[in-house]
Order: C-alpha cells, then sequence, then structure tokens
C-alpha cells in the first residue's frame, strides 16, 4: 500500500481529495513522501493514521480532538478508544430502539374502539346501556363532553377505564358484604374514586352532580336488578347511591 497518490488514497477511502487536501493544510494528515513531480504520495503509516482519522470523525470527534488524540497513544489505545465509544453508541441506540418499539407498539395498539370491540370488552349490554344513556342525557352537556373525550380514547385507554370501573365496584361491593355503614370510610373512599374516574375519563363530575349519578343506582327498578344479580347482592345499587351521598356529605356539597 506504500506509495499511493492523492486520487488513489480517496478512491480507496471513499473520502474526496479535497478532504484530503484540507488534512493536509491543517496538519492533521500530511503526506510522509513528494514525487519528483511535487505530487502527495501517502505511505503505510500514512494510510493507518487515515484510517484513525476516519473511524474519529464517524464517532463525531471533531477535527482539533482527533488532532489532540492523535499525538498521544498508539494504535491499539486508538483501537480500544473507538471500541469503547463504539459500544457506548450500541447501548444508547439499543435504548431509543426499545423505546420506539415501545411508542409503535401503543400507537398501534391504542387504535380507536369499533362497536364491536366495545361489545367484546364490555359484555352484550353495551348497546343498550348507550342508548338508555343517550335517551336520558342525550342533550345534556355531560353527555357531551363524555361522547367527545371518548373519541379520542383508543383499546389501551378503554381497558384501564374498565379495569378502574371494576375496581371500585369491587371495593364498594367489599364495604357492604363486610357490613360497613355507607358512611364508613371504606365505602365514602370507594364512593369518592368512582367520582374522580367519571371526572378524569368523561365529564366534569363535583361532588353534587355525583349525588345525581347516586340517584341513578335506585331511579331505574331495571338497573337496580341488574346491578344486584350481577354481584349476587341484593340492596348494593342503593348502598352505592347512599355512599355517594354520603361522600358528598363530607366534602360539604
Amino acid at each position: 500500500m506504500d506509495g499511493l497518490t492523492v486520487g488513489e488514497v480517496a478512491q480507496r477511502f471513499g473520502i474526496t481529495v479535497r478532504t484530503l487536501h484540507h488534512y493536509d493544510d491543517i496538519g492533521l494528515l500530511t503526506p510522509s513522501r513528494r514525487s519528483a513531480s511535487g505530487y502527495r504520495v501517502y505511505t503505510s503509516a500514512d494510510l493507518t493514521r487515515l484510517s484513525q482519522i476516519i473511524v474519529y470523525r464517524r464517532l463525531e470527534f471533531s477535527l482539533d480532538e482527533i488532532a489532540s488524540l492523535l499525538d498521544e497513544g498508539d494504535e491499539v489505545s486508538h483501537l480500544i478508544r473507538q471500541r469503547e465509544r463504539v459500544m457506548a453508541q450500541l447501548d444508547e441506540m439499543k435504548a431509543l430502539v426499545e423505546a420506539i418499539d415501545q411508542a409503535l407498539e401503543k400507537a398501534m395498539t391504542n387504535t380507536p374502539m369499533t362497536d364491536d370491540d366495545m361489545r367484546e370488552l364490555f359484555g352484550d349490554g353495551f348497546d343498550d346501556y348507550q342508548a338508555e344513556a343517550e335517551q336520558k342525557w342525550g342533550e345534556t352537556q355531560e353527555w357531551k363532553e363524555s361522547q367527545r373525550r371518548a373519541k379520542s380514547y383508543g383499546r389501551e385507554d378503554w381497558l384501564q377505564i374498565k379495569a378502574e370501573g371494576e375496581a371500585v365496584e369491587k371495593a364498594l361491593s367489599e364495604a357492604f358484604r363486610a357490613g360497613l355503614p355507607p358512611n364508613s370510610l371504606e365505602a365514602m373512599d370507594a364512593a369518592e374514586r368512582h367520582r374522580l374516574h367519571v371526572n378524569r375519563w368523561f365529564y366534569d363530575c363535583p361532588p353534587a352532580f355525583h349525588r345525581n349519578l347516586g340517584d341513578m343506582y335506585v331511579s331505574d327498578p331495571r338497573y337496580v336488578a341488574t346491578y344486584d344479580e350481577s354481584f349476587g347482592l341484593p340492596g348494593l345499587a342503593a348502598y352505592c347511591r347512599a355512599a355517594i351521598h354520603a361522600n358528598a356529605d363530607r366534602t360539604g356539597l
């Protein structure tokens, strides 16, 4: 590899002649020999130095940094330093790929839910509940707001909504089963979790309005029967209503 001209070096290393001239001008890589005609001639040692420069540049070191590094150490120390930098970048890129994959998975799975998806998630009674709710509250601001928010929710959101709702129902049914009064801390805290759940996902639900939802638990005999039977706890619907009212009472609203 001794005795390569600037054009041959540029072709072999995939860089421009202009770049090699610039490296020579700033003293970063000066050819060790000149031909009889005064042309630059690169020796094997020059090409080793050039390969180090190219690697450092790919690792985003500045030319000044490279010049300083090449003035100290030997070929082995340069290769060790370069390997360490590459491994560090690989770790960073691996972490970035994992973050992108997680974001991609969320974006792909959190797609808007179809009616069939909602039936699968919430059961066959979903259509009846939607129709009845719209008939009762379709003209209210709360209903319109809940519909507006729901349009932006994907499957992951609805799974979380369902899990949170089931957790509230479980807490209330356990308090009822344990014989705790509706104004016990356990029952009122569960009722407050329900209020915050509605407030977060569907529409603004201050304690005073939450009372209206509590009344809904006992205003429709079909709802009472369905709710009590689903848990096998007669009287649970009335208990939930009482817990909601007790929670609103403790806030003074």
